[in-house]
C-alpha cells in the first residue's frame, strides 16, 4: 500500500500509539480527498499519513490540486496543535511500508535533532509591500545590443537600480529583525508587476511569545506607514524545516 505523507510528529504526543506498533487511525482528521489519516509509528517518531491511490496522484496535479494543497496544510496544522511537527513538502509519497520505514530509519538522527530544535517554536509570517524606489524606465528594456553606447548605459542604470533595491530590502529586513527579534528568519524579495517590492518574511519564534509578537506587529504598522503589512500565524515551521529536511521518498 502506498502512503501519502503530511508530517513527522512526536510519538509521545499521541497516547493511542502507546500500545500499537502498526498504523493507527488519527481520529477526527481526514486527509487528501477525504481519506482517513493514520499515525505510522517509527521509534520515537510518528509519521502522519493517509492511503495513496493511483487516482489520487492524478487529482493532485489536476483541477483538485489547490484543494489538495489546502488539505495538506490543514492536516499538518491539526497535528501542530498537539506536537512539534516537521512538515513534508506537498506531494511526498512512499510506495509501501518498507519504503517509509527505511526513510525514517536512515534520517532518524536528523529528524530527532530537528524536532528538538523546533520544539515549542512556531512560524510567524509577514508580507511587506513597499513602493519601488527605482521604477523601471520605458524605452530601452527591449532594444537590441546594436544600439551601442546607449544600450550599455541602460545596462549600467539597470544594475544600479537593482543594487538600490537590494539595499532597500536589506535595510527593511534588518529593521524588522530589530523590531521582532526572532530566533531565526527567512526573507525573500521580489518586484511585483504593479511596480512595488514585496518582502516575504518568515520569523521563527517561541510559542509563548506569540502574543507579544502580535503586539509588536501592531506597533510596527503604526511606525511604518509607508508600507502595507500583512501578518499571519502562528504556523508550523514550514520555512525552517525544508532547508534541512532530507528524505529518501
Amino acid at each position: 500500500m502506498a502512503w501519502y505523507a503530511y508530517c513527522i510528529a512526536e510519538r509521545s504526543a499521541f497516547p493511542e500509539l502507546a500500545r500499537h506498533r502498526r498504523p493507527t487511525p488519527l481520529t477526527g482528521v481526514t486527509g487528501l480527498f477525504g481519506n482517513q489519516t493514520f499515525l505510522f509509528p517509527a521509534a520515537d517518531l510518528a509519521v502522519v499519513v493517509s492511503e495513496h491511490q493511483p487516482e489520487d496522484a492524478a487529482r493532485m496535479v489536476g483541477a483538485d490540486a489547490q484543494l489538495a494543497a489546502r488539505d495538506h496544510c490543514r492536516v499538518i496544522s491539526s497535528c501542530f496543535a498537539k506536537s512539534t511537527v516537521l512538515p513534508f513538502r506537498f506531494g511526498t509519497t512512499f510506495e509501501d511500508d518498507d519504503a517509509l520505514r527505511r526513510s525514517v530509519r536512515s534520517n532518524q538522527r536528523h529528524f530527532l535533532a530537528n524536532v528538538e530544535r523546533l520544539r515549542g517554536k512556531a512560524e510567524m509570517h509577514i508580507k511587506l509591500l513597499v513602493d519601488d524606489i527605482c521604477p523601471e524606465t520605458k524605452g530601452m528594456g527591449h532594444q537590441p545590443a546594436t544600439v551601442g553606447q546607449q544600450y550599455l548605459s541602460h545596462l549600467r542604470e539597470s544594475a544600479s537600480r537593482q543594487r538600490e533595491r537590494q539595499s532597500r530590502a536589506r535595510a527593511l529586513s534588518v529593521q524588522m529583525h530589530r523590531m521582532f527579534l526572532p530566533l531565526a528568519e527567512e526573507v525573500t524579495c521580489k518586484r511585483m508587476d504593479s511596480g512595488k517590492m514585496l518582502l516575504d518574511i518568515a520569523h521563527l519564534v517561541d510559542k509563548k511569545t506569540v502574543e507579544r509578537y502580535q503586539n509588536k506587529y501592531s506597533t510596527a504598522t503604526q511606525q511604518m506607514k509607508d508600507c502595507n503589512m500583512q501578518l499571519s500565524g502562528p504556523w508550523p515551521p514550514y520555512h525552517f524545516v525544508h532547508r534541512d529536511q532530507r528524505t529518501n521518498a
